[in-house]
Order: C-alpha cells, then structure tokens, then sequence
C-alpha cells in the first residue's frame, strides 16, 4: 500500500527526497525483508501468549524420543505468525496489481486455511490424524490446478524470447524495474510451455517435446502436461515441508535458504539485463515476487526467534503447508521448477524416505511374514536421534552415538546451504 501510495503522490507531482527508491524493486525487496522480521517478533510473543491462554498445545506422538515428549504442550498453530508477517511486508511494498503477487497470496492464504483447518481438527477436536489425507490432497490440487489454469490462461504471464539489449546502457533505475523503454528491442512475446533445465545449451526444456500430437491437439496436449506438471510440484513441495516440520527450527530455517535463492532468481530473472548477461529466461514482471520472497525470508527468520531449540512455539500445519505452497508456486512461476529436487534436497530426501520406508515395510511383510524398515525412523530427521530400537530388523542402523535435536537441525541448514549454492552454479553450467 504504501508502494502504491507513492505511485498516487508521483501521479499528482508530489514529489519530495527519496520517493524514487520505491521504484527499486532490491530497495523494496530489503524494506519487505525487515518489516516481516519486526512483525514477526513483534506479533509473535503476543501471538504465542495467546495461544497458551487458549491452551492450544501440541499432541506428542510417543515415538520413544525423549526431546519430542518434553515438546508436549508447546503452543501449536504458530504459522499464523508467519503469514500475518508475510501479509504485512506484501501489502506494504508489493506491487497488488501484479498477477506474479496476487497468486502468491491467494496460495498463500489458500494453504494457510487448508493448514489452520487440520491444526484445529487436531487442538480443538481432539483427532490426531487431524484432516484425512484424501482432504488435504485435495486442497493442494486445487490450489495446483487454479495456478496452473491462470499461467495457461492468463496474458500477463508470458516469457519473451529473442531479447536484444543495448548492453552500452547504463545500470541506472530501468536495469532495477521489469518496464523496458524504447532502447531495448522485444521480440515473440509467447504464451510459453518453456522452463529452466540445468546442463544444457540453452538452459531451457519445453513441455511441448512430451506431446505424441502436433497441431491443435499437440498445443492443447502440451498444456495440459504443463499443467498436471504445475499440480504435481505444488502438491509435492507442500506435502514435503509438512514432513520436515519435526525439529525445532528445522523446516522454517531450511525454508529461509530456499525462499533466499528463488527470491535471487526471481530478481535476475524479471531482470532485462542480468537475464541477458546470464543468459536465463527472461519473465517480464517476475521481479516483483523478489519483494514477496523477501517478506517471506524475513518472516521466517522472525519466526526462527522463537522456533529455535527449545521452542516456545510450533508452525503446525498452519505453517508447513503454506510455506510449501509458496515455494511450490514460486518456483513454478518463475520457470524453475525443475530445480527443485536439488534446491529443496532436504525436503525431498525426508519426503523420499517415508515413501520408501511404507513400499519396503509392506514388501517385506508381504514376503517374510514379519515388516522390515530401512531407517529406524521416517522422517529422515528421527533416524539421526535418541531412541528406542524398533520392532523387526532395520537395513541401516541407527547412528552411534545418537545426535542431539539442535545439531542434527544445524547440520540439516548445512547441507541446505550446500545445496541452494549448487543450484546457483547451475546458471552457468552448460
């Protein structure tokens, strides 16, 4: 809002020292950034406060893990912290008007609702399991499907090709905005199947080459792929951060990792000139979600203020599910979703690991009579810690000596970083 109150003062001739800032998107992208940590630390202790008055605790499954019944009744639902500070920085400094934005926080307030409707079937109707799977499955889809239909459908979301940039320009304020003037020369604005692949030419896979059709029937088959592709990544990317949501700290500060290089690539990619110098797809107006991703970054960074070992309070499905939605949407958004199983590595190894461990138990049950488990404990993060040894035999022991909570989060970060750096280099591995 106050983005857009300074475009109204602009428009009027009002003009007075620093006004021209709000047209960075980097200089609105740092404001968004702190104003969510300040609302999330700000809010948070009232928010937490509140939720112990209510007595909204967490349900403590016993899994013979000592750390995790001492978190019995810390406050639950704290992922309201995270999408109020979220909110705060978009509404503020986010351009409302662009498509990229106003699919983010319909995503972002479509997982939140999906996610505040299990934590209360949980809290306040005393079901653990909570939303059946099938309910929860169908939300995401839902959600995969409105924003796979709208990039199909929508004429503002468009890739240009064939950009010539006049690279003797001076980085000055139209290198910082996603509006081009009359210097630079655009060419084949297309409604586009096309996304980013690592270790190729041209960095570049098109959904189109999976089509047995051609013509007619080849254009609408092409869509549709995309589409089921749009539904599968969000799907996976929530689902995945729900799962990783287990120790403290763990899923909002590898999250925090991952929203700072979609948010990166974001910028570059809305970018005219970094586009071209990179020679990566160029989105016009996708710039704009470096501004929400920075809001997102700092909301998760306030939440770490209080979700750090020990937790004084928990994200809850509230949390988890949105925080993989907006990583889901983005990526897909900004063409990178092919990226993801290598910058989101930690969500989908813990994914990956309760998939296999449920296919290898009913296998071995099936033929031996008695169920064997490849990890002591699913998610991946419970193999790493303290606990009771398992009924029936186990294909990879747990570790000794048995690591604490706080050390097994930190090196999970590790190998986090590892990774979005990895996926950084991919911008000029070909």
């Amino acid at each position: 809002m106050i983005y857009h109150l300074f475009l109204y003062l602009e428009s009027i001739g009002v003009d007075f020292p620093g006004m021209g800032l709000m047209h960075y998107l980097s200089f609105r992208a740092m404001l968004s950034a702190v104003t969510a940590v300040l609302v999330s630390m700000y809010a948070g202790k009232r928010i937490i406060g509140l939720l112990q008055r209510k007595q909204i605790g967490e349900t403590v499954r016993d899994l013979g893990l000592a750390d995790q019944i001492q978190k019995k009744g810390t406050p639950t639902m704290g992922g309201v912290i995270i999408i109020l500070s979220i909110l705060s920085g978009v509404l503020l400094f986010c351009d409302l008007t662009n498509i990229y934005v106003l699919l983010l926080l319909l995503s972002t307030l479509w997982c939140g609702a999906l996610g505040f409707t299990d934590d209360y079937i949980k809290v306040f109707k005393h079901r653990k399991e909570g939303m059946s799977e099938k309910g929860k499955l169908l939300g995401q889809i839902a959600l995969g499907f409105i924003v796979g239909l709208t990039v199909w459908m929508s004429p503002d979301i468009v890739v240009r090709e064939k950009v010539e940039v006049d690279t003797s320009v001076e980085r000055t304020l139209e290198t910082e905005t996603t509006v081009t003037s009359g210097r630079y020369v655009e060419e084949n604005v297309v409604k586009s199947t096309k996304t980013t692949i690592p270790f190729v030419k041209n960095h570049e896979f098109d959904y189109r080459w999976l089509s047995p059709f051609k013509g007619a029937w080849g254009w609408y088959c092409k869509w549709a792929i995309y589409v089921l592709m749009i539904v599968l990544v969000i799907t996976a990317c929530s689902n995945g951060t729900n799962l990783t949501d287990g120790l403290d700290g763990l899923a909002a500060g590898t999250s925090a990792v991952v929203g700072v290089v979609l948010g990166l690539m974001a910028w570059l990619g809305g970018n005219l000139i970094n586009s071209n110098f990179l020679n990566i797809m160029y989105i016009p107006g996708s710039g704009e979600m470096a501004v929400f991703l920075s809001a997102f970054v700092g909301a998760l960074i306030g939440f770490l203020w209080y979700n750090s070992f020990p937790a004084q309070v928990f994200m809850g499905d509230t949390g988890s599910l949105t925080i993989g939605g907006i990583i889901g949407v983005s990526a897909v958004l900004m063409r990178k979703e092919l990226l993801l199983p290598l910058l989101c590595g930690i969500f989908f190894a813990e994914s990956l690991s309760v998939l296999l461990q449920r296919f290898y138990f009913k296998y071995t049950k099936k033929r031996n009579g008695v169920g064997s488990r490849i990890w002591s404990m699913t998610p991946l993060h419970h193999h790493f810690q303290d606990k009771k040894a398992p009924d029936g035999p186990v294909l990879i022991p747990k570790p000794v000596p048995p690591q604490h909570e706080a050390k097994i989060t930190v090196r999970f970060w590790i190998v986090g970083i590892i990774l979005a750096v990895s996926t950084l280099a991919l911008l000029k591995i070909r």
